[in-house]
């Protein structure tokens, strides 16, 4: 049996740069996400998120729901539901984060993943 030789082109390893079509379909991706996720929120969520700068981002390695809060009591009421809003996202996706931030120098950021939601649930 004759042995194959292979050769690999170093090229072949380096991560390619997004061309304009994938930024623009990864952009379409991150709307439709916000879009659905949002809809289905019950109107308290959709209040809180109303008053927070918040986007869905895709450039991690997973896909994050980032709320920015623009006071401390908006921050609370945010992680207050925190499980209702991390129930939603799993159903859209179960490798999805959601990240809160305070206002800026008032603290650190909150990030939990949506497949720990059962440890979040049992401390409610």
């Amino acid at each position: 049996m004759a042995r194959r030789q292979y050769s690999f082109n170093s090229d072949e390893f380096h991560p390619m740069q997004p061309t304009s079509a994938d930024i623009i379909l990864r952009q379409q991706l991150e709307y439709s996400i916000s879009k659905y996720f949002y809809e289905a929120c019950d109107r308290t969520i959709q209040n809180l998120l109303s008053n927070c700068r918040w986007y869905v981002t895709t450039h991690a390695s997973a896909m994050t729901l980032v709320i920015e809060c623009p006071d401390q009591v908006t921050n609370w009421r945010i992680l207050q539901q925190i499980v209702p809003m991390g129930t939603l996202l799993n159903k859209i996706i179960t490798s999805a984060k959601i990240r809160v931030c305070p206002p800026e120098s008032q603290g650190i950021p909150f990030e939990m993943r949506v497949d720990e939601l059962a440890v979040y649930r049992d401390m409610a």
